[in-house]
């Protein structure tokens, strides 16, 4: 008797710790491993983020967040998520020119991309409910001004902290606090 009992408290642990695992999962944070260079220098290739799915939904989505969204097919493919930075909010017009990226008619001050964009695009505007994100390593990544905007609902969250390799464990968002100043 006293073996079924500790077999059913076991069995009753481990369920517990399988749907604490899964709600934590889906709903509060996840991680994610980056699999491509399209965010450098800011994250690297194979760094290893966790991502908040909770809290953000708490707080408006900012020009300079860092967030995980859904791909759809039209992007890369269907089952791949997808790591980028906000730059265009739904209402705003976005231009690329003279390696500048514009809001508004105003250019952004970036010191976190790799190097200035080597092409054109736009002027455009962000529709309601969505979102243009562009990878920091600009002139290699496949992001909003290849394949157009980012609906809300395909957010899964926004990218906290880097959590590997050790050497650079910290908070991966350090947005510039005047996006619209030259320096």
């Amino acid at each position: 008797m006293k073996f079924l009992k500790s077999l059913f408290e076991w069995i009753v642990i481990i369920v517990v710790a399988f749907v604490l695992s899964l709600v934590i999962r889906n709903f509060v944070i996840d991680t994610r491993i980056v699999p491509t260079g399209s965010m450098l220098p800011t994250i690297q290739l194979d760094d290893r983020l966790i991502v908040d799915r909770l809290f953000y939904k708490f707080d408006m989505i900012n020009r300079g967040d860092i967030v995980v969204f859904k791909s759809t097919k039209d992007m890369v493919s269907e089952e791949e998520d997808l790591v980028k930075r906000v730059i265009g909010l739904p209402g705003e017009e976005i231009q690329i020119k003279n390696g500048k990226v514009f809001v508004n008619g105003k250019a952004l001050y970036e010191p976190y991309i790799a190097e200035a964009p080597a092409y054109e695009y736009g002027p455009v505007t962000v529709p309601p409910n969505s979102y243009f994100m562009l990878g920091d390593n600009r002139n290699d990544s496949k992001d909003s001004h290849i394949w157009g905007f980012v609906d809300s609902d395909l957010i899964l969250g926004r990218v906290w902290i880097r959590y590997w390799p050790l050497d650079r464990f910290g908070k991966v968002n350090q947005i510039p606090p005047d996006y619209f100043s030259e320096q």
